[in-house]
């Protein structure tokens, strides 16, 4: 193996599930400064490709101005670029995406291409009481108003259920997934995060 597949292979990229508020953002933080990865979450790709007007992110605007889903194939080519911009990284996080079963392809596809793979899957698990409760304590201090109202954060959770579903399947089928306990202190959770990462 050369020098540059055996780097490859070294590498740990992971997509992170979480429902809102089981704390995927918290985590990546961590588990990017732990292993030294590179954190590509599609909300700020996208808030960053359209504040600085790039053709993808005029490309993308255009779709969410007539009220439509941008298509994967755009958040793919940003995703792309992002990981194009940093192969010299460790590895990446992967946050926000993908969200449907053929988006993990089109990414399986394009890491493969870059002779990289997904090393894991791992998804925050919390019950939606507990979770509840995080959304609306969080919605007191940030403002966002879709952290404020039970009934819009029971749907944000029932449309995660819908999507993921399938995507969790799709990873237990390469044997990559696994679940986390998302009960517990910060540093708790990042402890079984990296229990888990450095068994891989």
């Amino acid at each position: 193996m050369g020098i540059f597949n055996k780097k490859f292979a070294e590498m740990i990229n992971i997509v992170l599930f979480g429902k809102p508020g089981a704390g995927k953002g918290t985590q990546a933080s961590f588990l990017k400064s732990q292993y030294d990865l590179v954190h590509i979450s599609t909300g700020d790709l996208f808030r960053f490709n359209i504040k600085n007007k790039t053709e993808l992110g005029i490309l993308a605007k255009s779709y969410l101005d007539k009220g439509d889903l941008v298509p994967d194939r755009v958040t793919i080519n940003m995703l792309e670029n992002e990981v194009d911009k940093n192969l010299d990284a460790k590895g990446f996080i992967f946050d926000g995406f993908p969200r449907t079963e053929s988006q993990a392809e089109a990414l399986d596809n394009f890491l493969e291409g870059k002779l990289m793979k997904i090393t894991a899957t791992l998804s925050l698990e919390a019950e939606d009481g507990i979770l509840i409760n995080r959304l609306i304590e969080r919605g007191k201090s940030s403002g966002r108003v879709d952290d404020q109202d039970e009934s819009k954060i029971k749907n944000r959770f029932e449309e995660y259920n819908h999507k993921t579903a399938p995507l969790i399947n799709y990873y237990k089928r390469q044997n990559k997934f696994h679940s986390i306990n998302g009960i517990g202190s910060i540093k708790e959770i990042t402890e079984r995060l990296i229990q888990l990462i450095d068994q891989l």
